[in-house]
Parts: C-alpha cells; sequence; structure tokens
C-alpha cells in the first residue's frame, strides 16, 4: 500500500525542543534511569481556589453550551478591565479583544491573520522556538536578529532591528518578559524598538504570558508607550502563568478593531474558543483577589535566589540572574562544548533534564535554560545534580 504524502507546509515544520528531549526522557526513563527535570515551563502550583469553585458553579449552573465565539462578553469586559487597571490600556471589549484557546492559538490566528506569503517576522534570538512554526503555516519567512549578553543579561540592539528590515518585511515580534533569557525590556528599549516598528510601518506581536513574574524590573507593555504604537500592536497574553492554569487552555489578545476582526475570522474557521465555564473562571481570576498571583511570584523570587546562589562560583558555569519569567540561563562558553552536548551529558551522565540554548537559535548557542517553574525537592536535587556535574565536567 502505497504511502500518503503529507503537505509541503508540514514538512517545514519540526518537534519543539521540548518534545523533541522529552523523548530522550522517556526512552531513558524506560531503562529505569531516575531522572530529575529542570526544563518545563508549567507552574507547580494548583489553580487558586476561588478560580477552581468559580468553574464548578459555572456548571452546576448549566454553563455548558457552546461559547460566544469572540470569548464571552463578561470576559472580554473583564479583560479590558485588566488591560486599563494593570497596563494603562483602553480597548474596546466588543470590537478589540478576542479569547482564544490559549495564547498559542493568539500567536497563530495574528500571523495567519496578518501575513501574505513570504512576508517577514523578525524573531530575536534566542527565543521561544515555538514561535517559528505558525510563522512558516501563515506562509511567512523567519529572520532572526541575534542578542547579545551585556551586563548579566541578553539585550537587543535596536540598530540590529532596523538592519535586518527588508521591504517584505511585516512583523516583529517581542516577548517581555522574554522566554528564554529572562530580560524584561526597560522602557527606553522598547521606546527604540517602537519607533522602528512606526517608522517602518510594521506591526508588533507583543506576548505578554509572563508580565506578573518579575523581580523588580517592572513590566511595560509596548501598546502603552504612544497611540502610535498601540495602533500598530497585537497584545497576546494568557492566565497559564499568571494564575497556575496551564490546563485550561484559555488567552485573551488586544488590538485595533480591524486586527481583531481578521483574527476572529481565522479562530471561527478552527475553534469554538475556551469552554464556557473555562472563560467563567477566567472572569474570576482577572476580577478576585491578587494575593494568590503575588505569593507565587514571591516563592518564584525564592527559587530564583536559590538558583542564583548554587550555581554561582562554579567553572564553567555562569548564571545570569533573570529580570523576569522562571527560566535562569547559565553562561557554560568555558565548557568548549555545544550547548546540547552539554546538555547531553547532563542528561545521560548526571541525570538532570535542562534545554539547550541552541534550541531557541543560534543567539543562544553556549547556554543553557534552567527552569525553576517547579520547587521543592525536585529543584534542591535539580541544583544539586547541577552542582556535581560542572565540578566533574570542569
Amino acid at each position: 500500500m502505497a504511502a500518503i504524502d503529507t503537505s509541503q507546509r508540514v514538512q517545514l515544520l519540526r518537534p519543539t525542543a521540548v518534545n523533541s528531549i522529552l523523548a530522550e526522557v522517556k526512552q531513558l526513563q524506560s531503562q529505569g534511569r531516575k531522572l530529575i527535570s529542570l526544563m518545563r515551563g508549567e507552574p507547580d502550583f494548583r489553580t487558586p481556589p476561588h478560580i477552581v469553585e468559580a468553574a464548578e458553579r459555572a456548571l452546576r449552573n448549566g454553563r455548558t453550551g457552546y461559547p460566544d465565539n469572540r470569548g464571552e462578553p463578561a470576559l472580554r469586559e473583564a479583560v479590558a478591565e485588566k488591560l486599563l487597571r494593570d497596563n494603562g490600556l483602553g480597548y474596546d471589549p466588543g470590537r478589540e479583544i478576542l479569547i482564544t484557546t490559549g495564547a498559542t492559538f493568539g500567536i497563530h490566528a495574528a500571523f495567519t491573520a496578518l501575513l501574505n506569503p513570504g512576508d517577514e517576522v523578525i524573531l530575536p534570538e534566542p527565543v521561544y522556538d515555538a514561535y517559528h512554526s505558525p510563522v512558516l503555516l501563515a506562509g511567512g519567512a523567519v529572520r532572526a536578529v541575534a542578542a547579545r549578553i551585556h551586563k548579566g543579561r541578553f539585550t537587543l540592539d535596536a540598530a540590529a532591528i532596523d538592519a535586518a528590515c527588508t521591504e517584505r518585511t511585516r512583523v516583529l515580534l517581542l516577548n517581555t518578559p522574554w522566554n528564554p533569557t529572562g530580560t524584561v525590556f526597560t522602557a527606553s528599549e522598547l521606546a527604540a524598538i517602537g519607533e522602528i516598528v512606526t517608522r517602518r510601518n510594521l506591526v508588533l506581536v507583543a506576548d505578554e504570558i509572563y508580565e506578573a513574574i518579575t523581580y523588580g524590573a517592572p513590566h511595560i507593555s509596548p501598546a502603552a508607550l504612544s497611540p502610535e504604537l498601540r495602533a500598530r500592536t497585537v497584545v497576546l497574553n494568557s492566565f497559564s502563568k499568571t494564575y497556575a492554569m496551564t490546563g485550561w487552555r484559555i488567552g485573551y489578545c488586544a488590538a485595533p478593531a480591524e486586527v481583531i476582526q481578521a483574527m476572529f475570522l481565522v479562530l471561527q474557521q478552527s475553534s469554538r474558543g475556551p469552554a464556557t465555564f473555562v472563560q467563567d473562571a477566567g472572569v474570576a481570576a482577572l476580577r478576585g483577589p491578587r494575593d494568590c498571583v503575588a505569593a507565587m511570584r514571591e516563592e518564584y523570587a525564592r527559587r530564583r535566589r536559590l538558583v542564583c546562589e548554587r550555581l554561582t562560583g562554579l567553572a564553567g558555569c555562569r548564571v545570569l540572574a533573570p529580570e523576569g519569567g522562571f527560566f535562569a540561563m547559565a553562561d557554560v562558553t568555558p565548557q568548549g562544548q555545544t550547548s546540547n552536548e552539554v546538555r547531553r551529558r547532563l542528561l545521560h551522565e548526571h541525570g538532570v533534564v535542562v534545554i539547550h540554548g541552541s534550541a531557541y537559535g543560534a543567539a543562544g548557542e553556549n547556554t543553557l535554560r534552567i527552569s525553576f517553574a517547579g520547587g521543592g525537592e525536585t529543584l534542591a536535587q535539580g541544583l544539586e545534580r547541577l552542582r556535581g556535574a560542572f565540578e566533574a565536567i570542569r
């Protein structure tokens, strides 16, 4: 029987770094290896009780039918309230906000709505590798702009972005706080980037899912810098990181009405959106108490300090203290091996799972991404294994 050929579009895609490494991990675990993972970006906190109770209440009240395809009106209104309260951004909940099945679908809808075949999307590197596939599926092309490590943080040169633009450049994607680097862009950095976006008539897709997890450096939404930049920005966010709701699959987008309408056309072909009772839980999250968010942020800050303390002073490993998010990048340039070679040695010889920086683009080479989304004994034992490994490798 002849094999069925898949589309050329699908053949452009590649597994994400996490899925590729998970395949290695499962193979070793099937051999009886006991591994400790410092890889995943999934909070180990339970979803706050008042959010769970709101979903249960909605289920009991029969909120199980089709949702409004744009998102339930109450949730869109709550998102508009949140954006005004936390980010200083005013959006019309009826025309400028769209509820999506996680920020992942928001990214897909944005690129599909914005890109024509051959249009270019500028991605700073190192960058979350799952951004590439939606660009390719939409017929676009990726143009990478390399960041560099300066004074202990990854920085992005606005002049390099400007130089990378061509007549086909359509979109710049910016993630702040920035996965995997931990950088939180400052107002001056965002202003310099925003000037390029407006001057070159680009669209800025701003992924802000880590906005609630910062350590002193405040999160600034680029769209809040000026009316001109707001008019050219698509804001993406979700409930996954802020409220420990990764499995709930609920996110939102805010943008000028014409862009939201185009994204809505994409969405209605492929999704009904999050379940109605899940959206009711989202309303409770946005309008409910904020002490749960503050408590999670404080615990992440404690874990961040632990990572920096335990990995400081090791030969061949320099930790870059993140300004936001729950990943720390470790510069392992002195090892004299590729980041993937170092990662594989850590996995196979020392039983600790991390991600190699080159998985996030060439600019991530010579680094490793270490997650502290999980804490407790997993983090403590993982850091001990890393210390022992770097001492042994040295």
